[in-house]
């Protein structure tokens, strides 16, 4: 890649990977402890915002985001032929860790990609400082089902950049569950902004829900003995709360903080109160 990749103005840089091309953006000081912001599938690092990255490192912290593969600048494979497994997407905050000079990390992990924190937080315990799962689930099969009211609108053509726009835009809405604090102006700009900025969104829309979910770990949430901490927002439509509360339960000594008003994501409504309680979270014992 060319140099003006490595170092732009909004502090992206492009990090070679045993191979693969990562994007990824830092905020604050190096030597505060790290916290990883692992976005959900098929999400890049947009959907952590930066003003809320912001807010979390003037806590005292090293926050790190970072594009997925196949998601914004991060190499991309062909549309529904991925040759990874989950384990590597795993694997690829290690390398991100190791590339950044981070021993520990804390790692606040979202939805479908809980199993990314579940995975290294007990087959790499010595590189987990604590976890946050954010709208996710043990995956227990007495688990309530989505929410009735849960329409997600039918797959874009993914040459048409208006209709993934809009796609994008209207899945967000059902995912918000109704939630008062969804904010389509906002939503759309970030759409807008995450489909021109990605490699090839027709990867993005497809290959994580594409890869092999080979045997995830060594153990369950059972075994993971990194401080725990579980946020789940109360108009979940995706993983109704009682997914989190299971979560928190099977999880020793795990923490639930609901996000009264929120779906299944973190609308800047309630930054605050989740920056507030992830720094609160990662202030604790050595990093």
């Amino acid at each position: 890649m060319t140099s003006h990749h490595s170092h732009d103005p909004h502090g992206e840089r492009l990090l070679d990977i045993d191979g693969v091309e990562l994007c990824v953006e830092t905020f604050g000081d190096p030597a505060a402890p790290a916290i990883v912001l692992v976005a959900g599938a098929s999400a890049s690092m947009l959907w952590w915002d930066a003003e809320l990255c912001g807010r979390i490192a003037a806590g005292g912290r090293f926050v790190v985001r970072y594009d997925h593969r196949d998601t914004g600048r991060s190499t991309c494979w062909p549309p529904g032929r991925p040759t990874y497994a989950y384990r590597d997407l795993a694997e690829d905050v290690l390398g991100i860790l190791d590339a950044l000079g981070v021993e520990r990390a804390h790692l606040v992990c979202q939805s479908m990609f809980g199993g990314i924190g579940l995975l290294l937080g007990v087959d790499r315990p010595d590189r987990v400082a604590s976890l946050t799962f954010v709208s996710t689930s043990t995956g227990a099969d007495d688990l309530p089902p989505p929410s009735d009211d849960l329409a997600m609108p039918a797959e874009p053509d993914p040459s048409d950049p208006a209709a993934v726009v809009a796609y994008v835009v209207a899945a967000a809405r059902a995912c918000s569950g109704g939630s008062p604090y969804f904010d389509e102006a906002a939503i759309r700009a970030l759409a807008e902004r995450d489909v021109a900025r990605a490699r090839n969104y027709a990867s993005t829309l497809v290959n994580h829900y594409a890869i092999g979910f080979d045997e995830p770990s060594r153990g369950g949430f059972g075994d993971l003995t990194a401080p725990t901490l579980v946020v789940h927002g109360d108009h979940d439509p995706l993983l109704p709360p009682a997914h989190g509360e299971a979560l928190r339960d099977a999880i020793p000594g795990a923490e639930l903080l609901i996000l009264k008003g929120a779906g299944h994501d973190v609308p800047r409504a309630v930054w605050d109160d989740f920056a507030s309680a992830v720094v609160r979270h990662t202030g604790g014992g050595p990093t």
